[in-house]
């Protein structure tokens, strides 16, 4: 899961939008959890998955603590193009 994000489910871009939203927080571990409005992500290996591929990352290393997670460049040029879209 790299490169342009047009592999990226329409769950992985949800998890993206609640990152970029600031409801989410992680672990700065190997394999990073996600856990969103304070409840862990019902997808952690989508979650590792957006960690792995670049797209989201801890704010800070810290350990096995959780932090704010964060888009990577990668993260918002996937959502981008979604800005300012009417449905």
């Amino acid at each position: 899961m790299s490169g342009t994000g047009d592999e990226l489910s329409h769950r992985a871009r949800a998890m993206l939008r609640a990152v970029a939203q600031g409801r989410a927080v992680m672990s700065s571990s190997c394999e990073p959890d996600l856990f969103i409005d304070g409840v862990a992500c019902c997808d952690q290996m989508t979650a590792h998955a957006l960690a792995h591929g670049g797209y989201i990352r801890p704010a800070t290393e810290d350990g096995e603590r959780r932090v704010p997670a964060v888009l990577t460049d990668a993260g918002r040029a996937v959502l981008a193009p979604a800005v300012g879209h009417v449905a």
